[in-house]
C-alpha cells in the first residue's frame, strides 16, 4: 500500500513539473509611450514569456485601438531565453487623433495573443 501510495505521489508530482516548464502565454509587463509628434508615438514594450526556444518564443507585440484596430506592431525575430522579461521599442506608430488610449498586446508562436495585455492612454490626449 505504501509503495503504491509513493507511485501516486511521484507519478503527480512528475506531471505537474512537465507542466510547469511549457512556456505559457506572453504577459505585457510595462509600457513606456512618448509623443513623437504629428500624431506618432514611440513604444517600449516589456514582454515577460518562457521562452523555450525557436519553437516557442514571443514574437510579437502590436498597439490596437479599442475597434480593433491595429496602429502598430513590433515584430520579434528571435527567442530571448535567457533575457526575461525584455523591453523592444517601435517608433512611428501612427494613432489618429481622436483615440485617446490603446491597448498593448504580445504574442507567442504555438498560443498567439492571449496573455496579459495593458491599456494605455496617449500623452498629450
Amino acid at each position: 500500500m505504501r509503495l503504491s501510495l509513493f507511485a501516486n505521489i511521484f507519478g503527480f508530482a512528475a506531471v505537474l513539473l512537465s507542466f510547469s516548464a511549457v512556456a505559457g502565454e506572453s504577459d505585457v509587463t510595462n509600457v513606456s509611450v512618448s509623443a513623437q509628434g504629428e500624431g506618432r508615438f514611440r513604444f517600449d514594450v516589456t514582454v515577460r514569456h518562457a521562452d523555450e526556444g525557436w519553437d516557442h518564443y514571443a514574437d510579437i507585440w502590436e498597439v490596437v485601438g479599442a475597434d480593433g484596430t491595429v496602429y502598430g506592431q513590433r515584430v520579434l525575430a528571435h527567442p530571448h531565453v535567457n533575457e526575461q522579461p525584455f523591453t523592444r521599442s517601435q517608433s512611428g506608430i501612427e494613432i489618429p487623433a481622436d483615440v485617446s488610449q490603446v491597448t498593448v498586446r504580445s504574442g507567442d508562436k504555438v498560443h498567439g495573443f492571449g496573455g496579459k495585455e495593458m491599456l494605455v492612454k496617449l500623452p498629450g490626449r
